[in-house]
């Protein structure tokens, strides 16, 4: 007998928030989206005609509504603290985007309160339940490398422009590492378990002169990041893996991600831990570098009618929204846990502190995420079957 659906409300209704709402509304069997709320009540009123989403309602309805059992939480991270510790106080369940908290101490804080609780408190980023980082992790399972020793994480962006265009990049948590790098360590800590160590050096942001013509009504002509821009780190996970991280945002625009796993048989060079589809690449030696097919389904193909630009590729987030609700409903925790969002702050923020004080950072949080299960699959039939890949969010 499939399980009652769970009645989920999203706080903050800016751009990510379309995909969110669209997917959550028609991709997930095991979701109600019932309500959608921002703190300004026109732009939650449009995300609601164009969704068609039943209520709009104030944080404070959101909280008092008994009915409402998890709560996605799409604000900009300075504000993930205030939403997120209203909604456990008010007996939710809470999935945020990332990260958990501007802080490292509000984000233990709220760990703690939703353990207590026994409530369900998961973290994007949930490109990591994609086929790419699966079929990775599927390949690392089966040997298809030897034994792991190493990894390479390489990030770039001009942070400082792109910050023009997304403001919430200039408060606290909005520097390149804190808003881009837990994509990047994320997948490495579903790839390879937990990190014990860190040490690092890093480097502040630039003064930023406005360039886009049409930011006039910007009421700042220049601006610094607070937080590195610069960021030069290694690490040491659980397993003896050691890891290079390399995030550059005082640089320019294409990205050139590198996520790079080296084997005593093998490499696997993935693709862009920010897209659902990034390839997997097996290197071997004495064969030819090939491409891996899929092992997963989530590969980020749009499988709902008249898609936006903005899909192709990112087309299945929501995903560790729907394996959370399945969570919920069977009563486990969620693969996408408030430890491993926690784990990916302490590994950034360690290395922040350890180029201040010069020495190692010890990790305190231990993660496991365990992978889905493959041969679900969500374009098979031209995507009428995208039922199956939900599937392998059912344990």
């Amino acid at each position: 007998m499939r399980p009652p659906k769970v009645r989920t409300a999203i706080v903050g209704c800016g751009v990510i928030s379309n995909i969110y709402i669209r997917n959550l509304k028609h991709l997930f069997s095991i979701i109600d989206l019932v309500a959608v709320c921002d703190i300004r009540p026109e732009a939650a009123q449009e995300k609601a005609e164009l969704y068609g989403v039943d209520k709009v309602m104030t944080i404070d309805e959101i909280a008092a509504d008994e009915s409402i059992e998890l709560v996605v939480c799409l604000t900009g991270p300075a504000q993930h603290y205030e939403v997120i510790k209203k909604m456990l106080l008010a007996g939710k369940h809470v999935y945020t985007e990332k990260s958990l908290a501007a802080t490292l101490d509000e984000a233990r804080e709220l760990v703690k309160l939703a353990n207590e609780r026994g409530l369900q408190l998961g973290v994007a980023p949930d490109t990591v339940l994609g086929a790419g980082i699966q079929t990775a992790r599927k390949a690392i399972d089966a040997g298809l490398i030897g034994q792991v020793t190493s990894c390479l994480i390489v990030l770039n962006k001009d942070q400082e422009l792109m910050a023009e265009n997304f403001r919430f990049m200039r408060q606290p948590g909005g520097a390149l590492p804190y808003d881009m790098g837990p994509y990047y360590v994320s997948a490495m800590l579903c790839l390879l378990g937990g990190v014990t160590e860190v040490q690092a050096f890093t480097a502040p942001g630039m003064v930023h002169r406005k360039e886009f013509l049409y930011q006039d009504e910007d009421p700042v002509d220049s601006y610094v990041i607070p937080g590195p821009a610069v960021m030069m780190g290694t690490m040491r996970f659980a397993n003896g893996v050691l890891g290079s991280l390399h995030i550059n945002g005082s640089t320019i625009l294409p990205e050139r991600p590198v996520l790079a796993i080296y084997g005593t048989e093998g490499i696997l060079e993935l693709g862009d831990p920010n897209r659902f589809d990034g390839p997997v690449k097996l290197i071997r030696t004495e064969n030819e570098e090939c491409t891996l097919p899929f092992t997963h389904g989530y590969c980020g193909v749009p499988t709902l009618p008249n898609p936006t630009g903005f899909e192709k590729g990112y087309g299945n987030r929501g995903v560790g929204v729907a394996e959370m609700a399945w969570a919920i409903r069977q009563g486990r925790k969620c693969r996408l846990s408030g430890e491993y969002g926690l784990h990916a702050m302490e590994i950034l923020f360690g290395m922040e502190e350890s180029s201040k004080t010069g020495c190692t950072i010890k990790m305190d949080t231990p993660v496991d995420i365990r992978p889905l299960p493959s041969g679900y699959y969500d374009t098979i039939f031209g995507g009428s079957s995208r039922a199956s890949a939900e599937l392998s969010l059912v344990d």
